[in-house]
């Protein structure tokens, strides 16, 4: 039997999501726009909002008259503050030609020494090797130098120049008086066999104070250069021992005593002498009279 009154059922409701429900959902669970929410989303507000303020001239002036004070207010501070420069390893007189090559005005904060400057400025000083900068405790700038050891006297066109063993330029002499406690070389590239030349002047030590220097000639060869205009004229190669059978040759015969202008030891199996002027004369001379009679 039908009831009288008839009853209408409530529908069920779809448990399902809409369509955009589900994709928002989907959308959150994906890491990149999870990510995007927590920090890109700030970061694009902040981004904007501090654009909009450092867009006033005035703001962004009160900004920077702060960080400069702060920054100021540290660098100033007694700790960092350079007073006085030493300098280790040189002389006097080198020391003072690296204190006018690198013009400080102390006191001065340490975050203004540029210490890599400082350095290339000094080693670029002729005279100095090589040089460590850095900023000891109490305020002082500390320098060690080395500086470059001249070990010949090397004459030019241009004049006298110190050389150290690398040949490289020290200094400039006045006179070979300056430093009569240096050997002299001469000659084109004579200061790029500066170890060749001192081997030659310590091997011809025997010969005493009649040394007067070497001499590179061609850019190939040594000659020895000693007193009364003589000359020993030695080979491109085994130059030193070539000197060394001179040197004995002058032990045993007083070859270099006698009035000779040069020995050349060019052709080791035929050494020759050549006399000087006068003894040449006189040799003709005698050789004339003998003649005659």
């Amino acid at each position: 039997m039908r009831p009288l009154i008839p009853r209408h059922k409530t529908p069920r409701s779809d448990p399902a999501p809409s369509r955009w429900a589900w994709r928002m959902q989907r959308l959150m669970l994906t890491p990149g726009f999870r990510f995007a929410l927590r920090a890109g989303l700030p970061f694009c507000v902040m981004l904007v909002a501090g654009t909009w303020y450092l867009a006033d001239d005035t703001r962004r002036g009160k900004i920077e008259r702060v960080v400069v004070e702060a920054r100021n207010s540290v660098e100033t501070r007694p700790e960092f503050m350079v007073a006085v420069m030493a300098i280790d390893g040189v002389e006097d007189q080198l020391a003072t030609h690296i204190r006018e090559a690198v013009p400080l005005d102390f006191p001065m904060s340490s975050f203004d020494l540029d210490l890599t400057r400082i350095r290339e400025t000094i080693t670029a000083i002729p005279a100095i090797k090589s040089a460590a900068v850095r900023i000891r405790p109490g305020g002082i700038l500390q320098v060690d130098a080395s500086p470059r050891i001249a070990v010949a006297l090397w004459r030019t066109q241009d004049g006298l120049f110190l050389i150290d063993e690398g040949g490289i330029f020290v200094a400039q002499a006045t006179a070979r008086d300056a430093r009569p406690d240096l050997p002299l070389i001469a000659g084109e590239g004579a200061n790029e066999h500066v170890a060749e030349a001192l081997a030659l002047v310590e091997a011809a030590a025997p010969l005493g104070d009649r040394l007067r220097g070497v001499v590179r000639v061609g850019a190939r060869r040594w000659d020895i250069v000693l007193d009364r205009d003589q000359r020993i004229l030695l080979p491109e190669t085994r130059a030193l021992q070539a000197l060394e059978r001179v040197i004995a040759l002058e032990g045993a015969q007083d070859v270099l005593s006698r009035d000779i202008a040069r020995v050349d030891m060019r052709l080791a199996k035929r050494p020759t002498v050549k006399m000087n002027k006068a003894a040449t004369e006189q040799w003709w001379t005698s050789q004339t009279i003998g003649a005659n009679n």
